[in-house]
């Protein structure tokens, strides 16, 4: 029986070699599917439904609605008005109905030939030439030939990978695969959990009687066991990451001394009640003879950094080095000034090393590092440069952690000393809802800053139609005459016909025209480090009265006297940068405004978007509805370098799963006769790509 779906006719062309033609193993490993098992579950998007064949008449009254008929052609003819197709006409003994191709291929016109029979499926529709169906899925058949038992499977495909090709693969692997459970008798019956062989070959080829809407939202037995399964890999593979981190060797930073003290006492503030708690969970950690691996969270302007300073300062008063690198010079700069401003009246050699330090700077810079002369470094990624090596590294810290990729990450930790590895801190001002803590940040400890230092204002945001740009220039105006400056943040550095987008360069222009009596500035990612450093300098000290920025200015940007943001085109950010944009203002005694303007008509997200920035100014409210509109993989970064995201489990729907899954891997680690067991799931549902996890 043949089975034929639908392809774009190839356009003529120049005559070129003969291109290497890909096989359908090589098609199969571009989707990942290298094993047996990988194709085994790779499970079905959805369904359709080839066990019904319904009469041509019932069809056409049905309109509409996708049907599967069957017929026996008895006009093939190509027309070229209104443009080249194919028409092949087919009948049973109730009525005639049109299938229409505008791509198809000289074989197709043999294959429809008059008197074949064909059984196509479509949407049926009332047209111009009466009943059709316009690009119908079909296969030539014989007369009385038997229908599918089971729903037809449709599974996520590649370029040049035909259903038929993946149904034939699976199929293949499915009688050669080991079907052994892999998760143990008494979890199953415990969770009442399905069988692991039955659930999966009741997806591939689901029954006729099945819950269609359970099978499509998910909700069937079946799915649940393969979503516990995944859950249960992820989990086992964290927390065997996190043993094996443990059972390697730090230096116990035991000694939080005079240096600590005097910081701490040197502190124009006091700290609030939640930096406490998670300074003393920190120190807790460092003082531990195995690597401390903690997330630090808190939200916009909680005062993550000075945290972050008094562990360092515990490192150095045990004797050892602190680095803290930030993703992007102006974030690292922020950091260097301020840190060193407490540090250096206290004799702590603070260095400084980015990329844009001239050679002779940099080489300066580098031998402080080695000689372990400087006890503190700050800097962008060129701290994991080769030439890099530290004296006596202690603590590593990571700014915006998300920001940096795994090995990144992973590079900085490898610069400890013979086998002691680093203790590692990383921040995030980004903060993770739980259930995706719980997932992806299982294998870390995680400690959150829930307050607000006192005396910050409460930020107002209204969202604003670009019509009324006037109006806005006007109000950044007013606010400058009371002695207050104001960000206007822009999406795109060059101007993109496609997108339609205000500049910076051309905003910058625009705004200084508009304005004449105050001094505008413009700091975009293409400008020299210095002058971009000259600009956000006289920006802090008042000299400049409207800055105007691409996202350069997105984190760690601090000047109290900003009270006025407005972000240009803001239904082209995400939620999480808008946040972190309106962070940049309310640092300061006076009420802080944050105006997005937007362009209309909105689409929905933008809509959800810029409804909850105008409903919340709670970072973890805020991650949360990010979460739910944007799903784990995009929400996550940079993090996901080289990591698997859950492919079947849904965070929002499956929270209960992951508690499941966490206790039940918490429980067979601890018992040494179900090694085999974890081993035999991991490589199930891992395949070996377990090195992925986890810095």
């Amino acid at each position: 029986m043949a089975e034929t779906t639908q392809k774009a006719a190839p356009a003529k062309a120049a005559a070129k070699p003969p291109a290497k033609k890909a096989t359908a193993e090589s098609k199969l490993a571009k989707l990942g599917l290298r094993s047996d098992m990988d194709l085994v579950l790779h499970l079905p998007m959805r369904y359709e439904d080839e066990t019904q064949v319904v009469d041509i008449r019932e069809a056409c009254l049905r309109g509409g609605h996708v049907s599967q008929v069957e017929g026996v052609v008895t006009k093939n003819e190509i027309a070229y008005k209104p443009r080249r197709q194919l028409l092949v006409q087919i009948a049973d003994e109730t009525g005639e109905l049109q299938l229409r191709f505008m791509n198809f291929y000289g074989s197709q016109v043999k294959q429809l030939a008059e008197g074949t029979r064909v059984r196509a499926r479509g949407e049926l529709k009332h047209g111009f030439f009466g009943a059709e169906m316009v690009h119908p899925a079909y296969k030539i058949i014989n007369e009385g030939a038997p229908l599918p038992t089971s729903l037809t499977p449709v599974y996520p495909s590649g370029e040049g990978l035909s259903q038929l090709v993946l149904r034939r693969a699976i199929a293949d692997a499915m009688r050669r695969v080991d079907w052994r459970d892999t998760v143990p008798a008494e979890v199953i019956e415990r969770m009442r959990l399905s069988n692991f062989e039955p659930a999966v070959k009741l997806l591939h080829y689901p029954p006729q009687q099945v819950d269609e809407n359970a099978l499509a939202d998910r909700s069937h037995p079946a799915w649940t066991r393969m979503k516990f399964d995944e859950l249960l890999a992820q989990q086992l593979s964290l927390k065997r990451a996190q043993r094996a981190r443990r059972s390697k060797g730090a230096a116990a930073l035991k000694k939080v001394g005079t240096l600590s003290a005097a910081f701490q006492a040197a502190l124009p503030f006091k700290l609030t009640k939640a930096q406490q708690r998670v300074l003393t969970e920190i120190r807790a950690d460092l003082r531990q003879a195995y690597p401390m691996q903690r997330l630090l969270q808190g939200d916009v302007g909680s005062g993550k950094t000075v945290v972050a300073a008094l562990a360092a300062a515990q490192a150095i008063d045990s004797g050892f080095q602190a680095a803290l690198m930030a993703p992007t010079e102006i974030l690292a700069d922020q950091h260097f000034r301020k840190i060193a401003a407490w540090m250096e009246p206290l004799g702590v050699k603070v260095a400084w090393l980015t990329g844009s330090l001239k050679k002779k700077e940099k080489a300066a810079a580098t031998a402080l590092v080695e000689s372990g002369e400087a006890q503190l470094v700050i800097g962008t990624h060129a701290l994991i440069q080769d030439t890099v090596q530290f004296s006596k590294l202690g603590l590593v810290i990571v700014d915006e952690q998300h920001r940096f990729g795994v090995g990144q990450r992973l590079t900085l930790r490898n610069k400890g000393q013979g086998d002691l590895v680093p203790h590692q801190l990383m921040m995030s001002a980004t903060p993770i809802p739980r259930t995706l803590a719980m997932t992806y940040y299982a294998d870390l400890e995680v400690s959150v800053i829930d307050e607000l230092p006192p005396g910050r204002t409460p930020i107002v945001t209204r969202a604003v139609d670009q019509n009324r740009r006037d109006e806005v220039i006007e109000r950044v105006h007013a606010a400058a005459l009371e002695g207050r400056q104001a960000y206007w943040v822009c999406p795109l550095i060059e101007e993109s016909e496609a997108l339609q987008l205000q500049t910076a360069t051309e905003t910058y222009e625009t705004l200084a025209a508009a304005l004449p009596d105050l001094r505008v500035g413009l700091v975009h990612g293409r400008l020299k480090p210095a002058e971009k450093q000259e600009v956000m300098d006289a920006f802090a000290a008042g000299e400049v009265h409207v800055l105007v920025a691409t996202t350069v200015i997105e984190v760690g940007v601090d000047v109290p006297n900003a009270s006025l943001m407005v972000i240009e085109h803001a239904e082209r950010f995400g939620l999480s940068q808008l946040h972190q944009l309106r962070g940049r203002v309310g640092r300061g005694s006076a009420a802080s405004v944050c105006l997005l303007l937007y362009q209309s008509p909105l689409g929905h997200v933008a809509k959800q978007r810029l409804m909850t920035m105008r409903e919340t100014t709670d970072g973890f409210e805020i991650a949360r509805r990010d979460l739910e509109i944007r799903g784990p993989g995009e929400f996550l970064g940079a993090r996901q370098s080289g990591q698997a995201m859950l492919r079947f489990a849904d965070l929002e729907t499956d929270g209960w799963l992951v508690d499941q899954a966490r206790d039940v891997a918490h429980a067979l680690l601890q018992e040494p006769q179900h090694q085999s067991t974890v081993d035999a799931h991991l490589e199930r549902w891992l395949g070996g790509r377990e090195e992925f996890l986890k810095v």
